[in-house]
């Protein structure tokens, strides 16, 4: 088991930043993909954006060059650092772990809203 805590997030004006933090405990081996998903009100949940072990990053179009995670392996912490933040960005953020073997593991979810 792979329990996740989530902390960050809140209300931003357009034009903000926010940074969002997760840390991972429990059983955690590498190879391994610690990430950020969004769901917006109405709408599927989507990759925001995920980092593995092996330094790879992967970014959803939306956000690149205004959306940077970085990770902490010893410390088995992910970070996502979101600036110019736009009103489309609010949605629950929710922090990804997966592992080998199909483990699949999410945190409780944490709500990030932007005004206008």
């Amino acid at each position: 088991q792979v329990q996740l805590v989530e902390s960050g997030g809140g209300l931003a004006q357009a034009g903000g930043s926010l940074r969002l933090s997760c840390a991972a405990s429990g059983s955690i081996f590498s190879p391994n993909v610690m990430g950020w998903y969004r769901q917006a009100p109405g709408k599927q949940r989507e990759l925001v954006a995920t980092f593995g072990t092996g330094g790879v990053t992967n970014y959803a179009d939306s956000v690149k060059g205004r959306f940077f995670i970085f990770r902490d392996n010893a410390e088995n912490t992910v970070h996502l650092q979101m600036n110019d933040l736009k009103p489309e960005d609010t949605a629950v953020y929710y922090c990804n772990f997966k592992g080998l073997q199909a483990l699949d593991y999410w945190g409780q979810g944490t709500q990030v809203t932007i005004s206008s």
